[in-house]
């Protein structure tokens, strides 16, 4: 299988039309158009990982939202699996289902190699961490979700263009919320590369 694109800075985020929570599409332009987007790809609903992700994100909304920021996730459950899955992990915020995997896809997030999931030191000792701190364990994923799915998190401005693509080194890898906040050096996510704000 051939290897997925990464995105790179100011490369156009891709544009396709996925479901939310109640099964209607919802094009992904339609929420970067007016405020900077941050759209964080989860794993699989029993990673342990994929779990502290999303609270680490949904505890920081109201950050993301002082900051003019809009906070979606993107999952590979289906609609209703999807809804179940964020009002108990992230309740207010934006869910999108992609139980195909056509947006993991085009936006370069890979299945992860044995030593970036169950090989990795960094994960054993994450689950470790997660089961005597949270009593996360690691679980089968539901049917249809593809257990070695790779996360991402992409900051996109409202030109449509990525700001910032997070891709994790491992399943156990989070991007800091003060990156995604404010990137490097305090970089304005709405300012052109001419300079110019949108």
């Amino acid at each position: 299988m051939a290897k997925l694109q990464h995105l790179k800075f100011n490369d156009p985020a891709p544009d396709l039309e996925l479901l939310n929570t109640e099964g209607e599409a919802v094009r992904l332009s339609s929420l970067w158009k007016e405020q900077v987007l941050v759209l964080a790809f989860t794993r699989h609903f029993g990673c342990p990982q994929c779990r502290e992700m999303t609270d680490h994100l949904a505890d920081a909304l109201p950050q993301f939202t002082e900051n003019g920021l809009a906070l979606v996730f993107v999952t590979q459950g289906t609609p209703a699996e999807t809804k179940a899955y964020c009002a108990q992990r992230a309740p207010g915020i934006a869910c999108l289902s992609d139980p195909d995997r056509s947006a993991y896809s085009a936006y370069g997030l890979e299945r992860a190699s044995a030593w970036q999931s169950f090989l990795s030191l960094n994960v054993l000792r994450s689950n470790k961490r997660l089961n005597a701190e949270k009593g996360y364990a690691a679980e089968l994923p539901p049917k249809g979700q593809d257990a070695m799915q790779m996360s991402g998190t992409f900051v996109i401005a409202p030109d449509g263009r990525i700001r910032l693509p997070y891709y994790y080194d491992d399943i156990a890898d989070h991007p800091p919320v003060d990156l995604l906040l404010h990137g490097i050096m305090g970089v304005d996510w709405k300012r052109n590369l001419d300079g110019s704000s949108i």
